[in-house]
């Protein structure tokens, strides 16, 4: 048995990954540590909480001893997927997205040095490659330039990784993705604000002229594509993972307003978001062709059956809204523990 220690395994994508794992691979066991900021939720993963093969320890990557004391229990490979991600949050404050996502890498990384651990999988964003024009893709050469503070700090915790390899040999490798989609996704992103939004007839914010581009791709592709790097890639490589679905925000917007037969009207254009990249678009040729992977789920029904989950947890969405979420872990870990 080989045990993965998951960092963020409460989040939107993490939690995924978490399923994902414990359906594809019976020879590996998860920790999950994550501290449960108010993007964490441990209900995403309710189903699995006595999973035999799973684990949760509350813990936060800046701390040093408490990422030590995790990956001292058995720990042999980090996917880290934690990280403080709304770029709207970094633009009012930066702090928070340097502490975590720089100075908590490079803890998780010291410590997973110090104790010689077999992989460590960078998860990161397209978006440390900056904004496009109108034609052309993000490769694995294309230089960084992030241009929010969120992306910026990703790009640091990224060349942190590039230099460990580089320095010490270390096994690190680095994913990056484009704009993920599907269910568990905390409702502050573009495509479950406005479904939890358009299910209860209230109007959706749509930046500026709402031709922003971005590239879709389904979480559980994008796992897929985090596990083949695991298992397969090569250290110190980066590998890029997108949909190949280009969308603007206004036509995502319509087709939203089509599934849940909702009017134009519910559309609110508003202020245009400091420093908004224009266009993403990934190339993943070099997945295809290094790993075997491609992107499976049509975006259609992709986030047609998206909407249907969140019609059908509506229960989960009223938690988050009404901060009911937050008490969870208390009511499972901390009573029990009792």
């Amino acid at each position: 048995m080989h045990t993965v220690l998951v960092t963020g395994g409460c989040g939107f994508i993490g939690s995924n990954f978490v399923h994902y794992i414990l359906e594809k691979d019976p020879e590996v066991n998860v920790v999950n540590f994550d501290c449960l900021t108010y993007a964490g939720n441990l209900a995403n993963l309710a189903d699995v909480s006595a999973h035999p093969r799973y684990r949760f320890i509350r813990g936060d990557i800046t701390d040093r001893e408490g990422v030590r004391a995790a990956i001292g229990t058995g720990v042999q490979s980090i996917i880290h997927f934690a990280a403080e991600s709304h770029v709207d949050r970094s633009i009012q404050d930066s702090g928070p997205f340097v502490k975590s996502n720089i100075v908590g890498t490079q803890i998780l990384l010291d410590a997973a040095r110090a104790a010689n651990l077999q992989r460590y999988v960078q998860v990161s964003t397209d978006e440390v490659y900056g904004s496009l024009g109108e034609t052309g893709y993000f490769t694995e050469e294309t230089p960084l330039a992030p241009n929010s503070p969120y992306s910026a700090s990703k790009a640091g915790a990224d060349l942190l990784v590039r230099g460990y390899v580089h320095t010490y040999g270390f096994p690190g490798l680095i994913t990056r993705c484009s704009n993920n989609y599907g269910p568990y996704q905390f409702p502050e992103k573009l495509i479950p604000l406005f479904i939890s939004n358009l299910m209860r007839d209230q109007q959706v914010p749509v930046y500026g002229d709402g031709k922003n581009v971005r590239d879709w791709i389904h979480v559980r592709d994008h796992c897929a594509g985090v596990y083949r790097v695991w298992k397969e890639g090569k250290v110190g490589e980066v590998y890029n993972f997108g949909g190949r679905c280009e969308k603007t925000n206004l036509e995502l917007t319509h087709t939203l307003l089509k599934i849940l037969n909702k009017p134009e009207s519910l559309i609110k254009y508003v202020k245009d978001r400091p420093g908004h990249d224009r266009r993403y678009a990934i190339d993943c040729r070099k997945a295809e062709r290094e790993l075997g992977w491609h992107p499976e789920v049509p975006f259609e029904q992709g986030l047609r059956d998206t909407v249907q989950w969140y019609q059908e947890h509506t229960a989960w969405v009223d938690n988050i809204r009404t901060g009911e979420y937050l008490k969870y872990y208390e009511r499972q870990y901390v009573e029990r523990e009792r």
